[in-house]
């Protein structure tokens, strides 16, 4: 039994419901998920359509969708707590989860509310799901500084422009493609001038005038990750998210949640392998005794469940300040990079435990390894989080400020 088989309703913010959501989350990966990432992560095979198909059953694609669209109507505590409980099996179906929720949908189309209402509705059934195209081959954190253009002809857009790093491409109904239409008014109002767009397509393809090839990975396997390349890409103007050239505020208003979602799955991961490495302390033997009874094994797993319970205890936190209201990008910063961290930790220290066994693809340690590799690197690198959990406390240093204008400077003069 792992240490948070024992978190029940009252224990800080389990209540009743939510710890019935969890138990059903974890029952679900334990017959749904887990079976299929260890048949199908070694072969590098793909998360099946049967699979996605569940999951929009029982409503996991519309967890943060109002009720009034059809959706759960309930909060981003809930929805990390469902995508912990879905990486302890496979971090890539947790991860499946932003493709629906509405993440860009909820707030890019408040302005018009017959079309947020349209999308919603699909949102919540599974009917729409979305990849998302904002990092570029030279672009990474620094997004004010895409490349990617958009430019007007009369009542379309038309993009040119490459993106990278944009998982389910191809399996998607829509990819949100975040495209500059605009110079920027100055330097430090770099974020102005891009707008984001709702580009529809069939799925299983790419959209029309865009190419593409899948990304050669270490893991995150079950889906594909491409490399993009927009060829004259035409929208009609009605695909506009939000306002022209105020996309970044789109994309930061979902920053604290992105970071707590990857916290989440941080966390799902180490769990599990914490859970392997105990199941497997206990059965081998060593020295006419199973290894759960030398000191530095359990000293190890000690140690281990100390920094999971840590993380989640963090994240359950930040969720709680999130759906309060609160802000809170310090505190969403601070749990992603220790989380991360310590996910990478905990089951480097699990293959461990399982000694040669876990650097074989016979068992999931090694899996859950790579992935939670990943996790101190996509969503905002812990060099990143560092910075924005340093500035906020410090202050942006002198030599930042003039990094940026000197960027600037030579990028539009």
């Amino acid at each position: 039994m792992s240490q948070n088989e024992y978190a029940t309703a009252g224990d800080g913010y389990l209540t009743e419901d939510r710890v019935m959501i969890r138990d059903s989350a974890r029952e679900f990966c334990a017959n749904e998920i887990r079976p299929l990432a260890d048949k199908l992560d070694p072969e590098k095979g793909e998360i099946p359509d049967a699979l996605i198909e569940k999951m929009a059953e029982l409503g996991y694609f519309g967890i943060m969708v109002p009720e009034e669209y059809g959706g759960l109507g309930l909060g981003v505590f809930e929805y990390c707590m469902v995508a912990e409980e879905f990486s302890r099996g496979w971090m890539s179906v947790a991860s499946l989860l932003t493709r629906g929720n509405g993440i860009f949908f909820n707030k890019g189309f408040n302005h018009d509310p017959a079309r947020k209402k349209e999308y919603l509705e699909r949102v919540a059934t599974g009917r729409f799901l979305s990849a998302f195209a904002l990092s570029e081959p030279n672009t990474g954190s620094d997004l004010s500084s895409i490349a990617c253009r958009a430019h007007r002809d009369g009542d379309d857009w038309v993009i040119n422009g490459a993106k990278y790093w944009c998982t389910f491409a191809d399996r998607a109904d829509s990819i949100v493609v975040f495209a500059r239409t605009s110079p920027p008014p100055s330097a430090d109002k770099r974020h102005l001038g891009i707008s984001a767009f709702v580009v529809e397509k069939p799925r299983g393809e790419l959209p029309a005038e865009c190419f593409g090839a899948p990304i050669p990975k270490i893991g995150y396997f079950g889906w594909k990750t491409y490399e993009l390349s927009f060829q004259g890409t035409r929208v009609p103007h009605s695909a506009l998210l939000g306002e022209e050239g105020k996309a970044f505020y789109i994309m930061a208003s979902g920053l604290e949640s992105a970071r707590a979602h990857t916290a989440a799955r941080s966390i799902g991961l180490a769990q599990a392998a914490l859970d392997d490495a105990i199941a497997y302390a206990g059965e081998r033997r060593q020295f006419g005794q199973p290894i759960a009874e030398f000191q530095a094994i359990r000293f190890k797993i000690a140690t281990m469940a100390t920094k999971v319970e840590a993380a989640r205890q963090m994240m359950y936190d930040v969720c709680n300040k999130i759906d309060s209201g609160r802000r809170c990008d310090t505190e969403a910063s601070m749990v992603k990079y220790f989380a991360s961290e310590i996910s990478e930790e905990v089951t480097s220290e699990a293959m461990q435990i399982l000694g040669g066994a876990g650097y074989t693809t016979l068992h999931a340690v090694e899996r859950h390894w790579r992935d939670a590799r990943l996790t101190k690197i996509f969503e905002g690198t812990s060099e990143i989080q560092q910075r924005i959990i340093s500035d906020n406390l410090l202050g942006r240093s002198q030599s930042d400020r003039r990094i940026v204008e000197d960027a600037y400077s030579r990028k539009f003069e």
